[in-house]
């Protein structure tokens, strides 16, 4: 029996990394009028529908995406959500 599993996947550049598009926007906030914005960042959401065994094979799985082809693992950091979808068996 399998489950579904939404899937969300947070991507922000790793500590360290120039983040110009953050630094762009930061600097241009104030002014908009918008002061004592810092701290920036940029970064992405993947989300999708995941068909799985269990939750621990679903992030596995999703993990190994990520390190494959959804980041790039050298400047960019990944924090996988997975939660199952109440009622949806496959």
């Amino acid at each position: 029996m399998t489950s579904t599993y939404d899937v969300r996947v947070d991507v922000t550049l790793r500590a360290g990394i120039a983040d110009p598009q953050g630094a762009t926007i930061e600097r241009s906030l104030p002014h908009l009028g918008f002061d004592g914005v810092t701290g920036v960042g940029v970064g992405k959401t993947i989300r999708f529908t995941l068909t799985s065994a269990d939750e621990a094979t679903a992030r596995a799985e999703v993990e190994d995406m990520c390190s494959r082809f959804l980041t790039n693992p050298v400047i960019e950091d990944a924090e996988v959500t997975v939660t199952e979808v109440a009622g949806a068996t496959a």
